[in-house]
């Protein structure tokens, strides 16, 4: 490392000898630092996208099985053999088919949506006809930043008025907004113009569904004439047949059968009326119109939040008569800010409690100051890192730096600590040295040391870049934003710190002073403690020895988890009935689900969406609700405002899971469920599948802990056949499609046209009215034949029989999901669950696969498991490289064994389970708890070469007592600074960064206590023969040392 250590060498003496420009680069960083701050872009996480394609198709009212057969598998088909694709889903509903497409972390959104696109042309053919598949715009995971709520008061409004506001007025002004990728309003009621046929009048006027079809398809439609020149001018002609009175259309004339005009009002009833809704929305128990603002990827969040909100002052200020004023049903933003704001906090209180111990241990503001400056000139460098990669401010980036800062000071501290004893030293000569001379000397004598000590901190690190999924996703910007922050610390220990140093600590009154009183004391005491230690050195090591292996026996143990919970302040709820029941059935038990919710004392409001909106990436059917419920940040704890609202929907005959927002869509995001655990049971039939998932179910009923238990509800619903009787049609000389037609036409309803008022556009369209729509009366309806019309009856069969209400699909097979939440040990849940799989038979040809969190967290525990062998191999390699020994890298690396004492005891203490957070918190403790062996190793050999000092009792104390104060001093800063992370532990933005804190706390903690005795210990009873064989170690060393030359 000679070269690396010259080079740094001479950064240092360039610095000395261009002050001036040192200072003004610091200052010109402090100001690039923080105008970038403002310019970066915010969010709650990193960027957490699977690039996912989403395909939606609407089928007409088609039955999900032949949505299956005839729109999805071919989707499917088409899209499995692409490169880069890793699972493909989908949901057959009623009309409605979606299938994602999810390809591989990183890889192109842009590219993949040509690849599907390329795909779907080739596909299209092989669809039914008028069935066109639409590619789902490009939106976030945590997209929908925004939950707008329009309250609807029937006395006072029209709710298709609402509607009409919302689709029209508000839709168009937000997704101007950029940054916005969608808005999806739900409720109210779709505006059309309806034409309500009746049959018996048709029949007697001798009026056919196709004569009327074919007039009111001509009605308010403009037409182009071209061009007519006149008088040296050229006139457009333009035929005008566009109006947006309903008169008009009842006017319509549709025939004359005896030679008589019919008007359209005779054989038909016109008028307004809601589409047929596959929805709802409510807002604290009263109907409303939920629109929901999906953001597009890599925006920020915040920032387009407040552009939304001008927007909405903006149409606000000029709403109609009977428009109730927008609420904020659901911000995000209110999460993301208080998470930051906690971060912040801790950043802050974290760099207080790094003041105060160096206050502590130096005893002057002075140097103090100069080892504090390497705090913000850091934060800001690391800024301007984060603004070249394209990274964003959130809890994870925030989290590294809050996480180093108090390894910030680090090398500063070793680099002042060294020069106060060269400068103390020069002024007790009598011929004192040039003050510059003495302070280039003092920091090139650390150099290596604090080199070699930042080196081993980033290598841990490294290996965790190859972490891929979510887990990469997460903690790669943690792991980055740690060590951007740790080697700009190293920068500034090498530029600015020897320059503060010349102009600030020569002139210091203190400078003549020896140790303070806490230092002095600490001095005492640890010379006792070795002084009765040394004579019973085997002892001690066998005991610290047992204590690490007990401890690291009780591992296994630990319950596991992926992350930490979240403290999002709101709740998701989701209310299921049996499929099979009505929207308006569905909608009046959410609107009591949002009443009983209301009466919790924490709730401030709460939002309800019913059923699937019309632009809605979700095949969620009519039986399905979704509450988004807004709790007081003050109140009882989480845990138990939940355990009363389950209570009190446990009334409610319907199936209830509470979960959160944001988790809910990273638990959709790993299994394709919003829940912990799905359980996915795949086969051909539905029936057996469904059967073998009930008695899984009842299996899973009895496992402590379990939460949220329910079968995917996909289930048979009633339904009424029309089955053709071909005889019949042939007697009657009528093709099949056009009875099938016409039913579909009536009874479905067709769009004919559109009415175009302004910049609005409402659909024209055919169906029966409700009260013809009876199974009753189905037979009755006159179907054309030739000559005539006949009834439906004389031409088909209306049997009633039932099918399935969705056919969910993953990877090419049918399957259901048995989900569930965890209130305890994930991973105690999930192994009894397995047990319970192994031990039920499985039908032929089905397979049941457990997926879920714990599925990404037992992948990620393995994978950093293996890469922090990794990480210690490396750090094996580069303190080999060194010292040249392997008992003295040992030596130096004995503080990792003894970190992890105190970091797995405090995650019992804490009540931590063992989750990937907790494990990245296990690999950097790897690389921090290195150092105090490197200080204490480096200067044992110093002292032995350098000075000649015997080996025996009497190096041991020394080297002890001269290391005791940077080794204090580093591992303090560290562990202190983590404090504000250590409280308040389920505050937002602190949950996932919390076990991160514990682990390392901890480890510093037990690490540094034990390695009082143990490094001294073991070089004592093991470090003579590495000197003897390894005469170079001290070569090393001398240039490792942090004081050579420099006696206390």
């Amino acid at each position: 490392m000679s070269t690396p250590a010259n080079l740094f060498d001479r950064l240092v003496g360039w610095s000395l000898a261009n002050r001036v420009l040192v200072l003004a680069g610091a200052l010109a960083l402090v100001v690039a630092g923080v105008l970038g701050l403002r310019s970066l872009p915010v969010d709650v996480f990193p960027d957490l996208d699977k690039p996912t394609v989403t395909l939606m198709t609407e089928a007409g009212g088609m039955a999900p099985e032949e949505v299956e057969q005839l729109v999805s598998f071919p989707l499917e088909t088409a899209m499995n053999g692409m490169p880069g694709v890793t699972r493909v889903r989908s949901v057959s509903g009623i009309g409605l088919s979606i299938v994602f497409v999810e390809f591989d972390w990183g890889s192109n959104i842009w590219r993949n949506r040509q690849s599907v696109a390329e795909r779907l042309a080739a596909v299209r053919e092989r669809l039914p006809s008028g069935v066109a598949p639409q590619m789902g715009p490009i939106a976030s995971i945590m997209g929908e930043v925004l939950l707008i709520a329009l309250p609807i008061d029937p006395a006072t409004t029209n709710p298709m008025a609402v509607r009409e506001y919302a689709d029209w007025v508000l839709r168009p002004r937000l997704l101007s907004v950029p940054g916005v990728a969608q808005v999806i309003p739900i409720g109210g009621g779709v505006k059309q113009w309806r034409v309500m046929p009746d049959p018996a009048q048709m029949r007697a006027l001798g009026i056919s569904l196709d004569q009327l079809e074919a007039a009111v398809a001509g009605f308010a439609a403009n037409s182009a004439g071209g061009f007519l020149e006149r008088q040296g001018q050229e006139w457009l002609v333009r035929g005008v047949g566009r109006s947006r009175r309903i008169e008009d259309l009842a006017g319509l004339p549709v025939g004359s059968p005896r030679g008589v005009a019919v008007r359209l009002s005779q054989v038909a009833e016109v008028g307004f009326a809601p589409a047929v809704a596959r929805g709802s929305a409510g807002f604290d128990g009263r109907p409303a119109v939920i629109v929901s603002v999906q953001k597009q990827p890599g925006t920020d969040s915040i920032a387009l939040t407040r552009a939304v909100e001008g927007a909405l002052d903006e149409v606000a200020s000029n709403l109609p008569p009977g428009i109730a004023k927008p609420r904020f049903l659901f911000r995000q933003a209110d999460f993301i800010e208080a998470a930051l704001d906690n971060v912040q906090e801790a950043l802050r209180d974290g760099a207080i409690l790094v003041a105060v111990v160096l206050f502590a241990f130096l005893m002057n503001t002075r140097s103090t100051v100069i080892s504090l400056v390497a705090i913000p000139l850091s934060l800001l460098a690391s800024v301007l890192v984060f603004r070249a990669m394209g990274l964003s401010i959130n809890t994870m980036t925030l989290g590294g730096l809050a996480i180093a800062i108090g390894e910030l000071v680090d090398d500063a501290v070793v680099d002042v600590e060294n020069v106060l004893r060269r400068l103390k030293e020069n002024r007790q000569r009598p011929e004192p040295l040039p003050v510059l001379s003495v302070i280039a000397r003092a920091c090139s004598e650390v150099r290596s040391g604090v080199v070699l000590a930042t080196l081993t901190v980033v290598l841990v690190f490294v290996p965790l870049f190859a972490l891929p999924g979510m887990e990469g996703r997460l903690f790669v910007p943690l792991g980055l934003a740690y060590i951007v922050s740790i080697l700009a610390s190293l920068a500034v220990a090498v530029t600015v710190t020897p320059v503060l140093c010349f102009f600030l600590l020569p002139t210091m009154p203190q400078l003549g002073h020896g140790d303070g009183a806490l230092v002095a004391r600490l001095k005492e005491t640890q010379a006792r403690l070795l002084g009765w230690a040394l004579p019973r050195s085997g002892r001690v090591l066998l005991a610290a020895t047992a204590l690490v292996v007990a401890v690291a026996a009780s591992v296994p143990f630990f319950p596991r988890t992926f992350l930490p919970p979240f403290n999002e302040g709101t709740l998701t709820i989701n209310v299921l009935l049996q499929p099979g029941v009505s929207l308006a059935e569905s909608t009046r038990i959410g609107q009591l689900a949002e009443t009983l919710v209301r009466g919790v004392p924490e709730v401030v409001q709460v939002g309800r969406r019913t059923g699937r909106a019309e632009l809605d990436e979700h095949a969620e059917g009519v039986h399905s609700s979704e509450l988004e419920v807004d709790l007081h940040a003050d109140g009882r704890p989480r845990a138990e405002v939940i355990a009363d609202i389950r209570s009190r929907l446990a009334r409610l005959p319907a199936a209830v899971s509470v979960g959160q927002p944001i988790a809910h869509r990273l638990d959709h995001l790993l299994s394709g469920v919003r829940a912990q655990i799905a359980v996915k049971v795949q086969g051909d039939d539905l029936d057996q599948i469904r059967g073998l998932a009930e008695e899984l179910r009842s299996r899973f009923a009895a496992i402590p802990g379990i939460a949220d238990l329910q079968i995917e509800k996909q289930v048979r619903i009633p339904q009424l056949r029309v089955v053709l009787d071909y005889p019949a049609l042939a007697a009657h000389g009528v093709a099949p499609a056009e009875v099938l037609g016409t039913v579909a036409r009536l009874v479905g309803g067709e769009r004919v046209g559109e009415v175009v008022d302004g910049a609005r556009r409402f659909d024209l369209v055919i169906r029966l009215p409700d009260g013809e729509r009876d199974p009753a009366r189905l037979a009755a309806m006159p179907v054309s034949v030739p000559g005539g019309s006949v009834p439906l009856g004389q031409l088909a069969r209306i049997e009633e029989g039932d099918g399935p209400n969705q056919i969910a699909r993953d990877n090419g097979r049918r399957r259901i999901v048995v989900s569930a939440n965890v209130a305890g040990s994930l991973s105690d849940a999930v192994a009894q669950m397995r047990r319970m799989v192994a031990d039920t038979p499985l039908p032929q040809g089905v397979s049941v696969r457990i997926e879920g969190q714990f599925q990404a967290q037992e992948d990620a525990q393995a994978r950093i498991a293996w890469l922090a062998s990794l990480s210690l191999a490396l750090v094996f390699l580069v303190l080999y490289g060194r010292y040249r020994s392997v008992r003295l890298v040992a030596m130096v690396m004995v503080g990792i064994p003894a970190a992890l004492v105190g970091a797995v005891l405090a995650l019992w203490l804490s009540g931590q389970p063992l989750s990937v957070a907790a494990l990245v918190g296990f690999v950097t403790l790897t690389g921090i708890a290195t150092r105090n062996g490197i200080l204490k190793v480096s200067h044992y050999l110093h002292l032995h070469d350098e000075e000649g000092e015997p080996f025996g009792d009497g190096l041991i104390l020394r080297g002890a007592r001269e290391r005791l104060t940077p080794v204090l001093m580093t591992a303090l800063t560290a562990a202190l600074a983590l404090v504000p992370l250590l409280l308040a532990a389920d505050a937002p933005g602190k949950e996932i960064l919390h076990p991160v804190a514990v682990v390392i706390f901890g480890g510093l903690v037990s690490s540094t206590l034990l390695d009082t005795l143990l490094t001294p210990l073991l070089f004592r009873r093991y470090g003579a023969p590495a000197l003897i064989a390894h005469p170079g170690a001290a070569d090393a060393a001398s240039s490792l040392n942090p004081d050579k030359g420099v006696t206390p």
